[in-house]
């Protein structure tokens, strides 16, 4: 095959991989093609963690007929026994000539073992198809996997003029239905939401995904309360016992209160504290403890300018609406007292924008 077929292959498999969006944490995203005469004789994608992997659901449908063929997979497959025995061993199996992958798995007990071992038994590989777009699919993973940190996402919803309420604090709805909707979705590809406790008395929000119909689950949702002053009444608190609601707080807050919502099954994490309030790079490695691979930071301001001062923000998707508000007193999204000259303003890379109905989309990476 030439090698804009294997791009053409790989890509297939990315595309199969994205299927999953959501749904494999702690896992990566993994699609798999298999392809013989130039033709593919079989696919499959890994659903959910603890089920199949990408490769035994290709090769179980391709059957004999994967002898001689070449198996194309966006990642490394897993060399060793653990929730699942090794693909690697079921590729070695079928009969399988060649392995063409976009990256190593940047998991330890995998990486280039699995390349290795097909090697070792006569399997040609051909590494790095696609390697940049197949990283950016599981960058999250991949953090989580070399840093023990959640993949940290801000997202923003603002006006023309970069506010985010009106001066007397009202924000429903600066975007459009259609953006907010895109914002769900959002919620529902990440392991976790978190706000500031001043939003959350403020607006009384959810933090669920209701708007994207086809999330396959809800986020949790995390509120950062450095002195426990959620009010029992809260949604989030008050709408049943199974709301999945972390809560980080520090020593600082009433024992009974963190009884409390115990009782009513809140998940509360005392944190190291930093100037009396949450230490967020504490919070990060114990988020990933309970195997939160993505989180998405939603606000307030105070919040997101604690996560950008501490540079524990990887990526920012902001929302704005063609709306002026005006106002030198109506919230920015970064506050604080700012930079005194433009070259120390933070930059983001890898811009990308896109139109949500009449509002514009802007990400980019710190």
């Amino acid at each position: 095959m030439k090698s804009n077929s294997y791009i053409r292959y790989m890509k297939q498999a990315i595309n199969l991989a994205k299927r999953a969006r959501g749904s494999t944490h702690p896992n990566p995203m993994v699609g798999c093609v298999i392809v013989k005469n130039n033709k593919v004789i079989a696919s499959g994608f890994h659903k959910k963690a603890g089920g199949p992997h990408a490769e035994i659901i290709a090769l179980k449908k391709a059957k004999d007929n994967a002898r001689g063929a070449t198996l194309f997979v966006n990642l490394e497959p897993c060399s060793t026994y653990q929730k699942t025995p090794p693909c690697t061993d079921e590729i070695i199996k079928s009969g399988i000539k060649e392995v063409v992958i976009a990256i190593k798995d940047p998991k330890p007990i995998n990486n280039s073992k699995g390349i290795r071992k097909l090697k070792r038994h006569n399997i040609k590989v051909t590494l790095g198809i696609l390697k940049e777009e197949a990283r950016k699919l599981n960058e999250d993973f991949e953090k989580f996997i070399t840093k023990k940190e959640p993949f940290v996402t801000v997202k923003v919803a603002q006006s023309l003029d970069g506010k985010l309420s009106t001066k007397s604090g009202d924000s429903k709805w600066i975007t459009s239905y259609i953006a907010r909707r895109y914002a769900h979705k959002l919620r529902a590809y990440n392991d976790a939401v978190l706000v500031g406790v001043n939003t959350v008395i403020k607006d009384n929000p959810r933090l669920n995904s209701r708007l994207y119909k086809s999330a396959t689950k809800q986020p949790r949702r995390i509120i950062v309360d450095s002195h426990l002053r959620i009010p029992y009444k809260t949604r989030m608190i008050s709408e049943g016992l199974d709301q999945n609601v972390i809560i980080a707080t520090t020593k600082y807050a009433s024992q009974k209160k963190v009884d409390n919502l115990r009782k009513r099954k809140v998940d509360i994490i005392i944190t190291k504290s930093k100037d009396k309030l949450v230490d967020l790079k504490d919070l990060l490695k114990k988020l990933a403890e309970k195997s939160i691979v993505s989180l998405l930071v939603e606000g307030g301001s105070k919040i997101i300018t604690s996560f950008l001062n501490e540079r524990l923000v990887d990526k920012i998707v902001v929302f704005i609406a063609p709306k002026i508000i005006g106002g030198r007193y109506a919230n920015t999204f970064y506050e604080g007292e700012g930079i005194a000259r433009i070259k120390d303003a933070l930059l983001l890379k890898d811009v990308s924008y896109k139109r949500i109905g009449e509002d514009l989309m802007v990400e980019g990476y710190l």
